[in-house]
This record gives structure tokens, C-alpha cells and sequence, in this order.
């Protein structure tokens, strides 16, 4: 890497002092995948400045994840309420940080990095109300001379845009907590290696059918798996279509909290599930996996890990989308023209890795 390299790469010419900066928010509202693939940034800002306080600001429902996570010092947490909001912008005011990294870019997050009164607040150009951003660095494909990019490396660009040193591309990483084991234990004691399964999504175009879900579980287990499958209380209809098609005995689980799910995807052998944050966990926690694509962009949300993964998917001219709805053939091709072989040879692939 050249001196050229090792720059800022900023719109701005006032460089940051980071032998000055004690206090650094990081904030990344929004999905469970969006805080997993936040962690390889949140690693290299620690290893950056080890003695600074680092914090993260994350939406109350999904904070949990990063509860026990190493390299930050607290998890603030913001509710979907004006007053809550308001609360939280108060708070992060008193803190008196040096630097904010908005990892998002909405309309929420940017009005709450303006609140922190920071010297410096660090946001891309295209953000919402990009004016209160002290520092836009180049876009991601400017930084890393590509035109694709990964949503983690996005989130580091604007690390490294500063002067973070992000080249190496941390990957992601969950920490799994001792409570989170215990209380899994008491609802989940399997008698073999396991493997587990997510078969939800939040779209239809994302998601696999329960059918071929149950060719997977019903060969996993012919090659002596214990079979778990995980979803959210309100996906716990596919659960049961799942079990319904399975010829064998699948586990399942709608009620865990998000350290158990972390808990119960570091324990498996193998996961195979949807393009989903429960997804970004699994591989966040190095468990070897295989993930379904339909409608969404590989390029920006396959798994961020060095653990044996494969994607599987078939490609359209039409991908990705946006996945609300299938525009071009009324019902979703990409995702359902995926077979049960495909994945079962990827199962195969990435177990004798």
C-alpha cells in the first residue's frame, strides 16, 4: 500500500486528531444484519484507539445482540417513540463525544449524530441532510477502487475515510455469552451434532419453500444431524409448514431471544437458512453455512465471514430488486427455481471444507 493508500480519503482537507479523540459513537439503527455486518467496523476502531470509549447506538429491539460484544463499552439503545428519541438525543449531548460515525444514513440516525454536538460527525454525502456532517468521505467504491461492495465494507470506508485503518477487512464477529448458553441449555440439550435452520424471511422473494427446507433436514439427518430450526414468534407458521413436510423430527424454536439464537447457531455444525440476519449470525459466530439467495444482491449481503460458506441461488437478468413484490414474472423465479440438490451439494461443499 502506497502513501497515496494510507490518506484520509475525504471531501474534507481539516483531518481529524485521533491522538486528541477519547469519546467515539458509532450509530447503526435498523435490522439484526445491519448490526451484525456493523461489528467488523466496530473491531477496527477498537483495535485503532484501545483506550478510548467506544459506544454504539442501536434500536432497542435488536441491542441485545452486541450486549456482550468485546470491543465496544456501551450498548445505548433508542426506542421507536419521539419521546424516547428525544430522551437518547439528550443523553448522547451529555456524553461529549469527540467523533460520531453514522452508519446508517437515514433521517433518524443523522438528526441524532447532529444532537451529539461532536466535533466531528462522520456521514456519507448521499445521507439524509448531509450539511450536518463535518466529514463525507468518498463513496465505498472510490475507497476500495471497485464498483461492488459489500455492506460491511461500506461501513469501513467510512472508517477508513478518516484515517481508520480498515485494509485488512475485519470480518464479523459475535460474542456469545455465558447466560445466553445457560438459558439455552434449559430449552435445548441435543444428543449429536446439530444442524440448524432458518427458513423465514421478511419477504416472499427471499424465501425458500418449507418443502425443500424438509429434503435438506431429512438428508442432514441422514448423515446422523440432530435438526433445529429457528424463527421469530411471528414467522412460527413456516415453522410449522416445515415440521408438516419433514419426514424427520426438527426442533423448533419461536421464542429465543437473540443471544440464545447466537448461542444456538455457534453450537451448530452447519447452518443452512435465507439471506436473513439469523443468517449474518451464523456466520458471525465462524458456524459453516449455506444461504439462500432470491431476490436480494449477493454482493452486498453474502455472509462477511473466513468460516466455509456458500451462497446458492440461479441467476435473473431482474436481480437483484427490491423484493416487495416479483414485477417481472408475478411470482418469485429466483427464489423458488433454487433446488434442494443445489443445496444439498453446497451443505456437502462446505462440510469438507
Amino acid at each position: 500500500m502506497n502513501d497515496d493508500d494510507q490518506r484520509p480519503k475525504t471531501k474534507d482537507q481539516k483531518p481529524i486528531d485521533w491522538d486528541s479523540a477519547r469519546r467515539i459513537l458509532v450509530i447503526r439503527l435498523r435490522s439484526i444484519g445491519d448490526t451484525v455486518l456493523s461489528t467488523p467496523s466496530l473491531i477496527a476502531m477498537r483495535r485503532f484507539l484501545p483506550e478510548a470509549q467506544i459506544d454504539v447506538l442501536l434500536e432497542e429491539w435488536v441491542a441485545p445482540l452486541l450486549d456482550n460484544f468485546s470491543d465496544i463499552d456501551n450498548v445505548i439503545r433508542v426506542g421507536k417513540s419521539e419521546i424516547d428519541r428525544l430522551k437518547v438525543a439528550w443523553h448522547l449531548r451529555r456524553n461529549s463525544y469527540d467523533v460520531v460515525f453514522n452508519l446508517h444514513g437515514g433521517t433518524t440516525s443523522t438528526m441524532l449524530a447532529r444532537a451529539t454536538g461532536a466535533s466531528h460527525r462522520v456521514g456519507y454525502e448521499e445521507y439524509q441532510y448531509s450539511s450536518f456532517y463535518t466529514h463525507k468521505p468518498v463513496p465505498s467504491s472510490e475507497f476500495w477502487k471497485r464498483e461492488k461492495t459489500h455492506s460491511a465494507e461500506q461501513q469501513l470506508a467510512l472508517l477508513g475515510g478518516v484515517g481508520v485503518p480498515v485494509q485488512d477487512l475485519p470480518r464479523t464477529r459475535l460474542d456469545v455469552s455465558l447466560d445466553a448458553v445457560r438459558s439455552l441449555a434449559k430449552k435445548f440439550e441435543p444428543d449429536s451434532n446439530y444442524a440448524l435452520l432458518h427458513p423465514a424471511s421478511l419477504f416472499h422473494t427471499k424465501q425458500w419453500s418449507a418443502k425443500d427446507f424438509a429434503c435438506v433436514a431429512e438428508y442432514l439427518a441422514g448423515r446422523g444431524f440432530e435438526i433445529a430450526a429457528v424463527a421469530s414468534s411471528t414467522e412460527n407458521a413456516v415453522l410449522d409448514a416445515l415440521r408438516q413436510e419433514s419426514a424427520v423430527p426438527i426442533n423448533i424454536f419461536d421464542d429465543l431471544s437473540l443471544p440464545e439464537i447466537t448461542a444456538l447457531a455457534s453450537g451448530a455444525s452447519v447452518f443452512v437458512g435465507n439471506d436473513s440476519g439469523v443468517a449474518h449470525i451464523a456466520a458471525a459466530v465462524n458456524t459453516p453455512t449455506v444461504v439462500i439467495f432470491g431476490s436480494s444482491n449477493r454482493d452486498h449481503w453474502r455472509p462477511w465471514t473466513d468460516a466455509p460458506n456458500e451462497i446458492v441461488f440461479n441467476r435473473f437478468d431482474c436481480q437483484p430488486c427490491p423484493g416487495y413484490e416479483c414485477a417481472v414474472y408475478g411470482e418469485p423465479k429466483c427464489i423458488l427455481s433454487v433446488s434442494s440438490d443445489q443445496v444439498i451439494a453446497a451443505i456437502d461443499r462446505v462440510l469438507a471444507m
